[in-house]
C-alpha cells in the first residue's frame, strides 16, 4: 500500500519542492518516514492570496447552480476514490480503516448538502415605510477569500466542512491542512481540481502554522479566518482576525460530560459509550470524557465499561478487526502518561490501561480512570485520547452543576427514557450540542459548534453555509 508525494497547489499547479525545505509525514502505527512533505515560504504565501483574490472574481460570480454541478462533479470522484483515500488516511493518521472510510463518504455527503443549500439562500423583502421605497430585499453574498485551518484527527472531515461551505458560498479558500495528515487533504483538492474548479478557487498550503497563519491573517485580501483545534491556537487566531477586523469561525476544544439517569439499563449505554469514547483513539474533539452515573447504576456501569474497553483490539488500523488505533505522535504517547500519572498522584484509581504498550508505533491502551478529583489535569484538561473519567453522583442537580462546571461547551450527552429528565438535561446542558440517547450528534445536515471556550460559530448545517457569507441590503427608491 503505497503513500503519495504530499504537493503543494497553487493557482492550478502542483508543487513536488519548494526552497522552504520538507517536513517528514511519520506513519503513527509503526514511527517510519511516509514521505517528506514540501514547506510554503513568504514567495508561496504571496502567490495564493494573489490567486485566491483573482478566484474569488471569478467563482463569486457564478450561479450557485453552477456552483453546485462542478461542486457535484468533485464529491463523485471523491467517491469513486474513496478506497484509496481511505488507504491514505489511516497511513497518516493511523484510524481504522473502516473508520476512514465512512469519514470519506461523509465528508462528500457534507459538501454535497452545502452545495444543495446553497441554491436556496433566502431573499427576504422588507416592506417599506415610505411610500417612494420601491423595495428593500436583504440578501446573502460571498465574504470573500478565505483562510482555513484544519488538524490531523480528521483530515477529510474537518477539511470538507470548511471546502463545503466556503465554496458552495462563492468563497475563494486556502486551506491548510496538518503537516502530519497531509495527503488526505491532498486527495480532496484534487478532487476538485480534476472536477473542473477553476485556478486559484481552492489553493492548498503547509509549512510552519503560525507563519502561514500570521500571514495570510494579516493580510488584506483574506476577508474570513476559519479554524479548528485547541483553545490556546484558537485564541491566538481570533485575537490576530480580531485586531484585522476578520471574520472568525473557531471550533475549539471539548470535555464532554455524559450523565447517566437512574432509568436506563447501564450494560446497554456501556455498549454505545465504549466504542464512541475510544472512537479515533479518544482524539475526537466531541469525544465523551467524563461519565457521571447515578449512584445506584454506578457499579454495574464501571464494571461493564471496563470489560468491554478490555475487550477492544488495538493495532494498526491497516489490521482487519482493529477497534483502537495509534495516537499520532509520541509527544501524545507523552502527554497521556502525563494524564494518568497525575491523576494517580491526586488519588485517582486506575480500572485498566494506563500505560504505553510495547510495540512499534504510538499506541497507548484505552484507559479507565474512577474517582478522579477536580483537582487533577484529567478534570480540567481535555485529554484528547483514550482517557474516559468515571464517577458516581446521587442527585440530578449535583450531575448538571459538575457537567457544566468547566469552561468548555462543545458536546454533552445525557441517557434517560424519562421525557420529563430529558428536558431538564437538554436544556441545563451547557453546550453547542447535546446528546440524548446516542453519541452521533454529528450529520451533514446540523451544525457542529460550541459555546464558551468552545468556539463561537458553526461548520456544517445551513449555519455552517451562512457562516461564510455577509448580509447585504439592497434599499431601492422611486
Amino acid at each position: 500500500m503505497s503513500y503519495p508525494q504530499p504537493c503543494l497547489f497553487i493557482d492550478g499547479e502542483w508543487l513536488a519542492a519548494t526552497g522552504e525545505g520538507t517536513a517528514p509525514v511519520l506513519n503513527p502505527a509503526d514511527g517510519r518516514t511516509l514521505a517528506e512533505l514540501p514547506l510554503a515560504g513568504v514567495g508561496e504565501l504571496r502567490a495564493a492570496v494573489a490567486a485566491a483574490t483573482r478566484g474569488f472574481a471569478a467563482w463569486s460570480a457564478v450561479l450557485p447552480l453552477e456552483r453546485q454541478r462542478l461542486i457535484s462533479a468533485a464529491t463523485r470522484l471523491i467517491r469513486e476514490r474513496c478506497e484509496r483515500i481511505a488507504e491514505i488516511l489511516t497511513l497518516e493518521q493511523g484510524k481504522p480503516l473502516a473508520e476512514a472510510r465512512r469519514e470519506v463518504t461523509l465528508s462528500a455527503d457534507i459538501i454535497d448538502f452545502l452545495a444543495e443549500e446553497a441554491r436556496r439562500l433566502p431573499i427576504r423583502g422588507v416592506p417599506p415605510r415610505l411610500p417612494n421605497i420601491i423595495s428593500q430585499t436583504v440578501t446573502r453574498v460571498p465574504v470573500g477569500p478565505v483562510a482555513a485551518f484544519t488538524p490531523w484527527n480528521f483530515p477529510a472531515n474537518l477539511p470538507a466542512r470548511k471546502l463545503g461551505g466556503a465554496l458552495a458560498a462563492g468563497c475563494s479558500v486556502i486551506i491548510k491542512p496538518a503537516e502530519e495528515t497531509p495527503a488526505t487533504c491532498i486527495e480532496l483538492v484534487r478532487a476538485f481540481a480534476d472536477a473542473g474548479l477553476p485556478p486559484g478557487v481552492l489553493t492548498l498550503l503547509a509549512g510552519q502554522p503560525a507563519q502561514i497563519s500570521n500571514f495570510l491573517i494579516a493580510d488584506p485580501g483574506i476577508a474570513k479566518v476559519s479554524f479548528t483545534g485547541s483553545v490556546a491556537v484558537g485564541r491566538q487566531l481570533g485575537e490576530l482576525a480580531a485586531r484585522h477586523l476578520k471574520r472568525y469561525t473557531a471550533e475549539l476544544g471539548g470535555h464532554a460530560p455524559v450523565i447517566i439517569a437512574p432509568d436506563v439499563d447501564p450494560v446497554a449505554v456501556v455498549r454505545l459509550a465504549v466504542p464512541a469514547k475510544f472512537r479515533n483513539a479518544g482524539q475526537v474533539c466531541a469525544s465523551p470524557i467524563r461519565f457521571l452515573v447515578q449512584r445506584t447504576l454506578y457499579a454495574r456501569f464501571r464494571d461493564a465499561f471496563v470489560a468491554e474497553t478490555l475487550k477492544l483490539k488495538v493495532g494498526s488500523g491497516l489490521d482487519p478487526g482493529t477497534q483502537v488505533g495509534p495516537l499520532i505522535h509520541e509527544r501524545r504517547i507523552r502527554e497521556m502518561q502525563r494524564f494518568v500519572d497525575d491523576a494517580r498522584s491526586c488519588g485517582a484509581r486506575v480500572l485498566c490501561g494506563g500505560a504505553r504498550l510495547e510495540r512499534p508505533g504510538f499506541f497507548y491502551a484505552p484507559t479507565v480512570l474512577e474517582n478522579v478529583p477536580v483537582s487533577a489535569r484529567a478534570q480540567r484538561e481535555e485529554p484528547f485520547g483514550p482517557i474516559a473519567l468515571l464517577d458516581a453522583y446521587d442527585t440530578v442537580e449535583e450531575a448538571l452543576e459538575r457537567a457544566n462546571a468547566l469552561p468548555y461547551g462543545l458536546a454533552a450527552y445525557a441517557f434517560t427514557h424519562d421525557l420529563q429528565l430529558s428536558h431538564r438535561l437538554s436544556t441545563g446542558l451547557v453546550a453547542g450540542m447535546v446528546g440524548i440517547n446516542h453519541f452521533g450528534i454529528s450529520q451533514p445536515e446540523t451544525p457542529f459548534g460550541g459555546v464558551r471556550d468552545s468556539g463561537f460559530g458553526s461548520e456544517s448545517g445551513l449555519e455552517g453555509l451562512l457562516g461564510y457569507t455577509d448580509v447585504k441590503l439592497v434599499s431601492v427608491a422611486s
